[in-house]
């Protein structure tokens, strides 16, 4: 049988260095980082992507081990593997850079939990990170690399380093990428059950997966959190191998972002409707220029939300604007998924239901990203 290497489990990263943080960056001196994913797919090999994207100095890995997950930080012993890169136990991936571990000849599922264990020797500075890992991580002294638990570990609940794993798997596998804000990376849903919506969708999914590229607090036009949804769509989308679909969510961070940083002042920067549309159809013909399928998503709802001058009644106009566009006939995407009325509340439409709200009136709970994922015409990701 005929093999290629298809994405299996993704995390974008963040540039620690950005002005504003939404998340907490941080740095490591000899210490074991254990991190924790779940694979969307499966094959018959695989190799780990690490990345020092953002890093202001080379990174060194005094080791890397992958093994199978028991609980916690705990891992099963007899499952402990060493990578290699390029045939040695270590690797430094200079500056701006990423690497890809050798192959392991492992065979893999869909939804085995594997964890990678990294040594950091040196110091690390400030670590390209993700915001919303699929499980809270662990940082322990020195080196453990190879612990069945971790010693004196503190919980991590950001990502460092791990961006992936591609497994091995017949040729003409293809895949979703998820790609887009919160409501994309699953933020507010449970950690370590792979509820958010992507993921249950894939689940529902009789051919290939979706692999997850969201960022909370990822806006479509502006840096920060994260490079924004144009700059960073080669990279975190049509790079990733195996894709054909890309499903995409964004536009309320560019929307109330502003408005919540000059609180409570007016915002300067909030950008129209207008602005909007061209952004996101730029983003469709892109996606169409790469050969690839784009779809599109309405705005999920967030009046009376928690958080200080994010829910404005000027964003709240830009918001309908934009999803009467996306409901239209003028839109460029090859179909709409319609996040904005799954979960919103039948008496206040621009809020979310009281039984999906996770509580911050911006989010949804794992009830929330399940009505989602339910109410996908699953004929549309045709993998």
């Amino acid at each position: 049988m005929t093999t290629t290497w298809i994405a299996a489990h993704r995390t974008a990263v963040i540039n620690p260095h950005e002005n504003f943080h939404l998340f907490e960056p941080r740095s490591f001196t000899d210490q074991t980082v254990r991190q924790t994913l779940r694979l969307a797919g499966g094959g018959e090999a695989l190799r780990v992507r690490l990345s020092n994207r953002y890093g202001k100095e080379p990174l060194h890995i005094g080791g890397a081990h992958l093994a199978v997950r028991t609980h916690g930080s705990g891992i099963d012993p007899t499952s402990d593997t060493p990578l290699h890169f390029s045939g040695t136990d270590t690797v430094t991936i200079p500056v701006g850079e990423e690497t890809v571990s050798d192959p392991i000849e492992l065979p893999v599922s869909a939804g085995e939990e594997l964890t990678v264990t990294l040594h950091l020797p040196g110091d690390t500075g400030p670590t390209t990170y993700s915001a919303v890992p699929y499980d809270i991580g662990y940082a322990a002294p020195g080196n453990q690399l190879s612990a069945e638990h971790l010693e004196n570990a503190e919980e991590l609940p950001t990502g460092h380093f791990l961006t992936g794993i591609d497994v091995l798997a017949p040729l003409g596998t293809r895949i979703a990428v998820a790609f887009g804000d919160s409501w994309i990376e699953g933020a507010f849903t449970t950690p370590g059950t792979d509820n958010s919506f992507p993921a249950r969708l894939s689940r529902r999914l009789t051919h290939g997966w979706i692999v997850n590229q969201g960022i909370s607090g990822n806006r479509l036009l502006t840096d920060e959190v994260g490079e924004h949804l144009l700059a960073r769509l080669d990279h975190d989308a049509l790079a990733v191998p195996g894709a054909s679909h890309i499903l995409i969510h964004i536009g309320l961070n560019d929307i109330g972002l502003p408005s919540a940083q000059s609180y409570p002042e007016p915002p300067t920067d909030r950008p129209t409707a207008d602005d909007l549309i061209t952004g996101l159809t730029t983003l469709a013909d892109r996606i169409h220029t790469a050969g690839l399928i784009a779809i599109g998503s309405t705005l999920g709802p967030y009046e009376g939300t928690i958080y200080d001058g994010v829910d404005t009644p000027e964003g709240q106009t830009v918001r309908r604007q934009v999803n009467n566009w996306l409901l239209g006939p003028d839109h460029p995407f090859d179909a709409i998924v319609d996040i904005a009325t799954a979960v919103a509340d039948p008496t206040q439409p621009t809020r979310i239901r009281p039984e999906f709200n996770a509580g911050d009136g911006l989010h949804v709970n794992d009830g929330g990203a399940k009505a989602i994922a339910d109410a996908v015409d699953v004929t549309l990701l045709d993998l």
